[in-house]
């Protein structure tokens, strides 16, 4: 299930939710589609202009095997635009519209649009399929009545929602002076205030006045209106009166691929700066059934280190990285890591359900587990959970060392803020990737 908005005469996808099969379907957050080899192409065409119809004819006029399009295979045999313009008036009087196989063979899709509280379509919900699944006629009659049922209930989710007051103004722009004095020629300055500029929009702040986007970037009035009346030229903003929004072609600002991060991408740069800092071992690893399962790791340049690399598997019970994540658990997702087997690894390992019980609590109150000695004889390790957006711990990172190094109490006191805070930056990317697609843990 996708959902798209327009882009001048394309779509572009914004978000989707996609089922676990074999064989699945699934396109990047920020694509940009041709609209008239798209279900939501018709529907969002019913509303436009003729000078939107002009501007589309002069683009598939220039391009008609859709080489500008890099998310789908290029056109082998061009369409007669009255085709379209058919399937327009159609999806009009209808309300649904449907792609039998326009995109690539074997892909069907059936769309409805979901209307803004004036009418006009503000956006379109897709449901798409593979033909070995449905025909376009059986996927229409299948999931149109569900999909207009969902849509009915967003529109009026969109009626009942309060409007939210703006954000204060940050000040975006207060660094840039700072930055071309320390980099000098290197720091393209008109560069940085044109993204600044795209950052001064934000929840609350969807939409703004030349001078509300001065006040939040710091930017003086002239500075900005130039570097708004270029972003509108490019395509990224657009007016409406005194009043500018972002378009969604935002998102072909890098978001296509960042689309496709993984949890441990998200983690790496940050791993690196708190091994660097700590000149220890860091790791970051998501619970695999009864075992955690390590999916990224910046290792530290020792004589003697902890040797562990990407996809090593070792007992939840008796890391530091396992109970950390098994502490977030329902007693009844707990249970099966209790009843389990808990093997002496070590003279130190807790073995006894009763007090591996106690000592999950522990961490989940603390807010980290430290193990010492458990796992294998000299390792001593911390960690500290990730959570997504929901406040489910997903993974958890951890920092690991000879007992050598530091004793336990130097652990909590030197390591465990500095692992705390490189949490906090993973938690923080992830929520922003989280808002657009579902970051893959692993």
């Amino acid at each position: 299930v996708s959902l798209a908005v327009p882009d001048r005469d394309g779509i572009r996808f914004i978000h989707q939710a996609t089922r676990r099969r074999a064989m699945s379907l699934s396109f990047r957050i920020g694509d940009l589609l041709p609209a008239e080899r798209t279900a939501p192409g018709p529907l969002f065409a019913t509303g436009w202009t003729p000078q939107d119809w002009a501007r589309w004819r002069d683009r598939r006029a220039a391009d008609p095997q859709d080489r500008g399009f890099p998310a789908v295979p290029p056109r082998e045999h061009p369409t007669r635009d009255a085709e379209f313009e058919e399937r327009a008036r159609q999806a009009g009087t209808r309300g649904w519209a449907l792609d039998d196989q326009l995109i690539e063979p074997g892909l069907v899709a059936v769309s409805v649009p979901v209307r803004d509280r004036a009418g006009h379509v503000a956006c379109v919900v897709s449901v798409v399929s593979h033909t070995s699944r449905h025909s376009a006629d059986s996927l229409r009659e299948t999931m149109l009545p569900r999909l207009r049922a969902t849509v009915r209930a967003m529109e009026r989710d969109l009626r009942e929602a309060p409007a939210r007051p703006p954000a204060a103004p940050a000040g975006l722009a207060a660094w840039t002076g700072a930055s071309k004095q320390e980099l000098g020629r290197e720091f393209v300055e008109s560069l940085a205030r044109g993204l600044t500029v795209i950052t001064a929009f934000g929840e609350g702040r969807a939409e703004l006045t030349l001078t509300e986007v001065a006040q939040a970037t710091g930017l003086a009035r002239a500075t900005a209106r130039r570097a708004l009346i270029t972003l509108e030229h490019l395509g990224h903003v657009t007016s409406h009166g005194r009043h500018f929004t972002l378009t969604p072609r935002v998102l072909s600002l890098g978001f296509p691929p960042l689309s496709r991060t993984t949890l441990s991408q998200i983690a790496a740069p940050h791993l690196a700066d708190l091994a660097g800092r700590l000149h220890d071992s860091a790791s970051l690893a998501v619970l695999a059934g009864d075992e955690i399962q390590y999916t990224a790791r910046v290792a530290t340049s020792r004589i003697m280190s902890v040797n562990i690399t990407v996809g090593t598997r070792l007992p939840a019970y008796a890391t530091s990285l396992g109970r950390v994540m098994m502490a977030d658990l329902s007693p009844a997702g707990r249970e099966p890591f209790l009843t389990g087997r808990l093997d002496a690894l070590t003279p130190h390992t807790v073995t006894d359900p009763a007090g591996l019980a106690a000592v999950l609590d522990r961490v989940r109150s603390a807010g980290y587990a430290l193990v010492d000695g458990e796992l294998e004889e000299g390792l001593r390790s911390i960690a500290a959970p990730v959570r997504d957006r929901t406040g489910g711990v997903v993974a958890a990172v951890n920092v690991a060392m000879h007992s050598s190094r530091r004793t336990v109490e130097r652990c909590v006191a030197e390591v465990l803020p500095e692992l705390s805070a490189t949490a906090g930056l993973i938690e923080a990317d992830l929520r922003v990737a989280g808002r657009f697609t579902r970051v893959p843990v692993a």
